[in-house]
């Protein structure tokens, strides 16, 4: 008899599982997914360009219906589950359905942090996070001109982005001082304002949001400075938070997520977690590649091996088409640690690496964000980069002294680097994707490794490169 292994959840990481468990066709399981959403597996690193109008649904589904069917899964679609029974050992959808399990995999994801802000119940206030918010704010810009987007991250510009390409007038309001403060210094996040700003999109920063503004439906936002700023619709995209409430009402250890150890066992070691749901080691990961890590490890064990999640280094792309933004690691100033920075103002490019003991720790890029996955792959392995200081911050094509081949760049990096770590792509998968299609050029490695939206910026001669040592400018 198989054992019956029950998936809650039907997103990118579980979806990931299921690909590796399914490619051993002895795995041994009987396999049921409840998936809350009304559709299939999709790519939700895509969900910018189906808002923008480059892509539709159908391109970004990674499992159609007949995957499931193929791999004799049954998937439960638009039913999401309301109770876990560990002593029966069941399961129970929102409509009934019931599924027995022997291993039970909970990968229930996030769900928007909606501030406490009056009126943000009215008609035409929207979060962004999965195809359903995507499809409410296309239906909402095809009946308003004005938009108001609270929040200056990588959520918030994306659906800026993506509103002003439907022909919005939008406006995006950050508490912080500068857009994107967690993931870019301050000269990055006011390169970033600039493009923005020559795109139509106004920025306001250190905006505390009062009030939305409506009878019925949205009208306006209210500072706290008393500016009323007229608005259609209204996008809040603060955060995320795990979403927990059905592991803990099962009585697991939940915390700010669910707490696994590093076999992603849960305090149930029949019940495994994977994804945004997860806390590990006191983190709760929000991006999908280390959720991919968790989901190899998901996998050994399911298949009985002994694989071990120790945690991500993790970096941040922004994914709207012509602004190129990444950045990894900790980039904050300090007495032992000094910034190696290139700015061409000409061309917008923006480089800067921080040092410390001779090896990179962090990493912001804009403008010219092609040698991202070759300084993350240095900041991880954590290499010296003693002999290559002098013309580093050029990048791989330079640290060496003499100009390579751009694909040669590519093809040098170690198989096990991530150089798709928005979609859990090694440097090995990626090459082997490209050779299939007979593909030569960097940004036919990029098309054939596809899974966040990227273009190729040709490298010009710097025009300011310099050294900044001590804090943080």
């Amino acid at each position: 008899m198989p054992e019956q292994l029950v998936v809650i959840g039907n997103g990118m990481a579980p979806g990931r599982v299921l690909e590796q468990l399914t490619d051993h066709p002895e795995h041994g399981y009987e396999i049921t997914v409840f998936n809350a959403e009304p559709r299939v597996n999709y790519d939700r690193i895509m969900l910018s360009p189906v808002l923008s109008g480059e892509r539709g649904y159908e391109d970004i589904i990674i499992h159609d219906d007949d995957w499931y069917s193929d791999r004799s899964i049954t998937l439960h679609k638009g039913k999401p589950v309301i109770d876990i029974n560990r002593d029966t050992r069941t399961v129970r959808a929102v409509d009934g359905t019931t599924a027995r399990y022997d291993k039970l995999l909970i990968a229930t994801g996030s769900q928007p942090f909606m501030p406490p802000i009056p009126g943000k119940e009215l008609e035409g206030v929207l979060s962004y996070r999965d195809l359903d918010d995507v499809e409410a704010m296309l239906a909402a810009a095809a009946d308003g001109r004005r938009a108001v987007v609270i929040g200056g991250g990588l959520l918030g510009l994306e659906a800026a982005a993506g509103l002003n390409a439907r022909g919005m007038d939008v406006t995006v309001l950050h508490l912080g001082p500068t857009l994107m403060e967690r993931q870019l210094d301050v000269s990055a996040g006011c390169l970033l304002r600039e493009a923005l700003l020559k795109r139509g999109i106004e920025v306001v920063t250190e905006a505390n949001t009062e009030e939305i503004i409506g009878a019925d439906a949205v009208e306006a936002v209210r500072l706290a400075d008393g500016r009323f700023l007229p608005a259609d619709i209204v996008v809040i995209a603060v955060g995320i938070t795990p979403n927990v409430s059905l592991a803990s009402a099962a009585g697991l250890e939940v915390r700010r997520g669910i707490v696994v150890g590093d076999d992603m066992r849960s305090s149930d070691p029949d019940i495994l977690a994977v994804g945004e749901c997860v806390e590990h080691r006191g983190s709760c990961y929000g991006l999908v590649a280390p959720l991919y890590d968790m989901a190899k490890v998901v996998t050994a064990q399911l298949l009985g091996m002994k694989d071990r999640y120790t945690g991500s280094t993790v970096s941040t792309k922004l994914k709207v088409t012509g602004l190129d933004v990444y950045s990894a690691g900790d980039f904050a100033g300090g007495a032992q640690r000094e910034d190696i920075v290139l700015r061409d103002a000409a061309r917008q490019v923006y480089k800067r690496l921080t040092i410390e003991d001779n090896r990179i720790v962090g990493i912001v890029l804009f403008g010219d964000t092609r040698d991202g996955p070759w300084f993350n792959q240095q900041l991880r392995e954590r290499a010296d980069i003693s002999d290559i200081r002098e013309m580093l911050i050029f990048g791989q094509n330079y640290a060496g002294g003499t100009k390579l081949d751009p694909t040669a760049a590519v093809a040098a990096l170690p198989d096990d680097s991530a150089t798709r770590s928005c979609n859990g792509l090694n440097q090995s998968e990626t090459t082997t994707a490209a050779d299939a299609e007979g593909l030569i050029s960097v940004m036919a490695i990029r098309a054939a490794a596809a899974g966040c939206a990227g273009r190729e910026v040709r490298r010009g001669p710097a025009v300011e490169a310099h050294q900044d040592t001590g804090e943080r400018q």
